[in-house]
């Protein structure tokens, strides 16, 4: 009966093997910069802020699934490196590239395989060109209007020529999308800041992450179902935040607003992971 003690044990550390694979996940925030705001109002149709400033991050997040390297945003562009930030309106800044943040935990660009955006706003696909090796994952309704050639103030096509071109490769996302087809990291369809507007659940061994992408803009949003003015659609947005709530609910799941500087304390100070 030795035979079979080997045999049960093999399979045991076989199970014990995958099982340790299969939550082989890590998430870092990441800093894509800050934005400086002097008038809050236009991020409440209903007047529920005042013409006052405000201060917001700019975050983006990387993943890593079983060695597997993917971004979620990426943040404001080149451009706004060390930009000047006094004065009105909306006043970008970007501290580091991502690149050099990568490089800290040996990450070349060439290592990501893909990258996956909310939205196609410049604030979160501000460095898309730097990962040119890298698959896009974008909402169908979002990349149909940057293929329109139609004119948007807050999208910047030139970081998506490589993609256009089809020197790269594009998933247009539809619905909801299984990124690695476990269950561990899925695009949740959330439609009215832009058409094709995702948020990211990331379910980690110990927790679920909720990255909203810009479904809200600050935690006071939350609670009273704030819309910006210059969401694409009111009805989508209401119904894309019901829903993100009852997934919250449903799966004890920790909401983080990659545009609310508190809650970048949420997650671990890079380059620390949560996992």
């Amino acid at each position: 009966m030795n035979w079979l003690k080997y045999v049960v044990g093999a399979v045991a550390l076989y199970s014990l093997s995958l099982a340790a694979h299969a939550e082989s996940i890590k998430l870092w925030r990441l800093n894509c910069g800050s934005i400086e705001l002097s008038d809050m109002s236009p991020f409440s149709d209903t007047f529920d802020y005042a013409v006052k400033p405000r201060h917001v991050a700019d975050s983006c997040y990387l993943i890593s699934h079983n060695n597997t390297w993917m971004l979620w945003d990426t943040g404001l562009p080149l451009s706004d490196l060390g930009k000047d930030q006094s004065g009105t309106g909306i006043r970008p800044r970007l501290e580091r590239p991502l690149v050099e943040q990568l490089a800290k935990l040996n990450v070349t660009p060439d290592m990501i395989s893909m990258v996956a955006l909310s939205h196609y706003h410049f604030d979160h696909a501000g460095q898309l060109s730097s990962f040119p090796k890298a698959r896009l994952l974008i909402g169908a309704s979002d990349m149909a209007v940057i293929r329109s050639q139609k004119p948007d103030e807050n999208l910047d096509r030139s970081q998506f020529t490589h993609w256009l071109s089809g020197n790269a490769k594009v998933t247009e996302v539809e619905g909801d999308f299984d990124i690695f087809g476990d269950g561990k990291v899925i695009m949740l369809k959330t439609p009215g800041h832009t058409p094709g507007h995702h948020s990211l659940l990331v379910r980690l061994r110990d927790r679920n992450i909720i990255l909203s992408g810009d479904l809200w803009h600050f935690s006071a949003s939350v609670p009273i179902n704030g819309v910006p003015t210059f969401n694409t659609n009111r009805a989508d947005t209401l119904a894309s935040q019901d829903r993100l709530n009852r997934i919250i609910h449903n799966l004890n799941a920790e909401l983080i607003i990659g545009h609310e500087a508190a809650d970048i304390e949420k997650l671990p100070k890079f380059p620390q992971a949560a996992e």
